[in-house]
């Protein structure tokens, strides 16, 4: 069974399959990568908890950054805001994103637990 959280023409923000909830990548609002990686992990409590999961159980995570240099700034609210002992995988790379005010985009893999 799939389910789908979100559903648009171009993409659900949210797919559960089979105990594993794929996020959408996630983007924020705000004028700085602080900013927007709050407003980012925000969504992604909340398409969680609508899947049946939490940031405990998050599998993987894949952050892209328009500049690796606001990598610190992002790590210092992603450091705030995960688990201690429940760190997922996770991979952070440069990338050009979907439009210009974007600094972060959060991608998220994680088990459903509900």
């Amino acid at each position: 069974m799939i389910t789908r959280i979100g559903v648009g023409a171009r993409m659900s923000q949210a797919v559960v399959h089979n105990g594993t909830v794929y996020l959408a990548g996630q983007v924020g609002e705000g004028a700085t990568v602080a900013e927007q990686t709050r407003d980012c992990l925000a969504q992604v409590d909340a398409l969680l908890a609508q899947a049946g999961s939490s940031k405990e159980a998050i599998l993987s995570t894949t952050i892209w950054l328009a500049d690796m240099a606001d990598f610190a700034d992002m790590n210092s609210v992603w450091d705030e805001w995960v688990p201690a002992g429940h760190t997922p995988a996770r991979a952070t790379g440069e990338a050009k994103l979907a439009a210009p005010k974007y600094k972060v985009e959060i991608i998220v893999v994680a088990a459903v637990t509900a």
